[in-house]
């Protein structure tokens, strides 16, 4: 299994990079929109890998940024989420979007995402919120993740805890974990 890949860009679409490596063989490797923008020219790059192996055809997925890597190979095991929909929404939402998405269960962010409907960003919210942050190895908003963690160990739902935490407006965790007080009592 392919984790990483390290060469020199020999070509660069919006979506894919050929990379040749020290071997002298060139990898396509796909990549999200935001990884894209941070490459550019013919220059030495190292991206984290993602390997899928179909009966048709073997696939690289390569990023820049541990997160965008652990949301692509969360959301690729959801129930009809496939590699190219994965990749749109990396391409859509950044790692810190995805999370404050899935934290505040913002059905309108995966809208936004190319191919997926109504119906198909409920499910992956549905599907997604049995994992934790932590879980996804995700940085996302620390102050709004251990203000949820110290609600939710003061007895609090996390369903009303992330409701009441969209409409607060609080810069550090403590005074966002005052202000969510004031409205959950």
């Amino acid at each position: 299994m392919i984790v990483g890949i390290e060469g020199v860009i020999m070509q660069k679409g919006p979506t894919f990079l050929y990379i040749k490596i020290v071997s002298g063989l060139t990898y396509k490797v796909h990549i999200s929109l935001f990884t894209s923008s941070k490459i550019s020219g013919k220059q030495s790059v190292s991206l984290f890998a993602t390997q899928i192996i179909r009966e048709d055809h073997h696939s690289l997925y390569g990023f820049l940024d541990m997160d965008e890597k652990n949301i692509f190979d969360t959301v690729i095991k959801l129930n009809g989420i496939g590699p190219s929909t994965a990749l749109a929404i990396c391409s859509t939402l950044n790692p810190a979007d995805f999370a404050n998405a899935l934290i505040s269960q913002d059905i309108e962010s995966f809208k936004r995402v190319p191919g997926i409907g109504p119906k198909s960003a409920k499910r992956i919210l549905v599907e997604l919120s049995d994992f934790s942050l932590d879980s996804l190895n995700l940085q996302g908003d620390k102050t709004q993740m251990d203000a949820i963690l110290a609600l939710e160990s003061l007895g609090f739902k996390k369903e009303r805890i992330r409701k009441i935490l969209t409409s607060c407006k609080s810069g550090s965790t403590a005074d966002l974990i005052k202000e969510a007080l004031r409205k959950l009592t």
